[in-house]
């Protein structure tokens, strides 16, 4: 099976081909990101790494479109969700609601939190957690402090 970065690859060739603007400069840009953070770190580009670009990616173009609609940018925020699209199909499916609230109930329990002073506590728990991987922190954290006094 491809790895996502093979995926990307593959994806950016066909999208060029296409002559599919939108799609290719997404995706040159992710993979220039991807390479960027492996020269950075000194390590080998792996699924691992190209998911951490990735998610860091989807991330920065979400609060720069926030940024562009309080400034009145409506042409740029069409231009970053197009993109957000785009890189969304690469990330993996996440945790249902229920779930997340299920896991961030299981992890106040086990860490003994009776306060938000103590909500690093939790969310250590939920990263060392099997499915941390699929875990919206910034959700998580807004679930965190609505359960904890």
């Amino acid at each position: 099976m491809a790895t996502l970065y093979e995926t990307l690859r593959a994806d950016i060739i066909t999208a060029v081909k296409a002559r599919d603007t939108v799609t290719s400069t997404a995706l040159r840009t992710l993979d220039a990101g991807i390479q960027r953070a492996s020269i950075d770190l000194n390590k080998p580009i792996d699924d691992q790494l190209a998911m951490t670009v990735l998610r860091k990616s989807v991330k920065n173009l979400t609060d720069a479109c926030a940024e562009f609609a309080k400034g009145g940018r409506s042409d740029l925020v069409a231009a970053n969700q197009s993109e957000i699209k785009v890189l969304e199909k690469y990330l993996p499916a996440g945790l249902d609601p229920a779930k997340l609230e299920a896991l961030v109930v299981a992890a106040i329990q086990e860490s003994g939190a009776q306060s938000k002073k103590e909500m690093g506590k939790v969310v250590g728990l939920l990263k060392k957690h099997p499915d941390a991987a699929l875990v919206d922190f910034a959700l998580a954290s807004k679930l965190i402090q609505a359960k904890l006094p």
